[in-house]
């Protein structure tokens, strides 16, 4: 038994805040944002709502679509690099929320990869049977730490939750093989300074991400003993659309068997993957037994990708 995706949920503010809007409070255009990474609009949390609020939206979301209770949740593991508060973790404030009485709690911190990281731990949780059920939230309020001021990085972010319980699956489906990376070296490229905020060298962010996201992607299509040709859908982080293209074109993939909700959402860090495999769902895009690549990469730097046999 292979472990899979029994349940996904999504959270997205209501709030949405266009590439005009930001034109009048950052030296920025509409068409150069457009033509650079793709975004023509993203999603704002307010004041009032935390990074916890939002996870535990789409946490419900998934666990209602898996059929099951909070308290059959062994392991909750949360994806965030902008967490409410230092302490307690997001993922035992959302334990507590959820009545997720018999879960143990973590966050993880891996930036855009995060959600990644997480659903290849949960992986090994199921795969070993130390839990029934896993839920992998990748969430992030990244607007309380982006420099409005800042042109290269303010017209990028957005927020957003996503949320799967994962659990076991029948034979030949779920999780067929894994990618998972650091660089630590990079990490001068892509961190939050002393004032809270954003700092990115776009340039090295830029050729990093090229690489790995298509090598990752290239390399668990082959750990699983397939072809490129049997992708049926590539779910890229929804970073840029230029990198995005560029690991579909590793993959030798035609652009409509690539997900790209960027310009909807921007970059939600964390919830970006899990995001728009939701929204594909809606869409009727995905079949049970459809071959999925997810790959994604962050701050760290980090990296991981899976390939994924759609259906429970």
């Amino acid at each position: 038994m292979n472990a899979g995706f029994i349940g996904v949920g999504r959270y997205v503010p209501e709030k949405v805040v266009t590439n005009f809007d930001l034109e009048k409070i950052v030296d920025t255009n509409d068409e150069w944002i457009r033509t650079r990474t793709g975004i023509e609009e993203r999603r704002i949390a307010g004041d009032d709502v935390d990074t916890s609020d939002m996870a535990y939206e789409a946490a419900k979301q998934a666990i209602d679509h898996a059929g099951i209770s909070p308290e059959q949740i062994g392991l909750i593991l949360v994806a965030t690099v902008t967490p409410d508060q230092p302490f307690p973790s997001v993922a035992c404030m959302l334990q507590d929320k959820l009545g997720a009485t018999n879960a143990a709690a973590m966050d993880i911190s891996a930036a855009c990869a995060g959600f990644m990281y997480g659903a290849i731990t949960a992986q090994q949780f199921i795969a070993t049977n130390t839990y029934d059920y896993v839920l992998v939230i990748g969430v992030e309020k990244l607007s309380k730490i982006t420099d409005w001021s800042d042109r290269n990085t303010a017209v990028l972010f957005g927020d957003g939750a996503c949320a799967a319980v994962m659990g076991k699956v029948s034979e030949g489906r779920g999780i067929l093989s894994f990618d998972l990376g650091a660089k630590g070296a990079g990490g001068k490229y892509l961190y939050e300074d002393e004032n809270k905020h954003i700092i990115m060298n776009g340039r090295e962010v830029f050729k990093f991400a090229v690489r790995q996201m298509g090598e990752s992607a290239l390399k668990v299509v082959e750990q699983a003993g397939l072809q490129k040709e049997d992708v049926d859908l590539l779910i890229p982080h929804q970073a840029n659309i230029r990198i995005m293209n560029s690991a579909r074109e590793r993959l030798g993939l035609p652009e409509e068997k690539m997900s790209s909700v960027i310009a909807k959402y921007g970059n939600t860090s964390a919830a970006s993957i899990g995001n728009a495999l939701v929204e594909e769902l809606e869409n009727g895009k995905i079949k049970d037994d459809d071959l999925l690549v997810l790959v994604g990469f962050g701050g760290g730097l980090t990296w991981g990708a899976i390939a994924l046999r759609w259906g429970k």
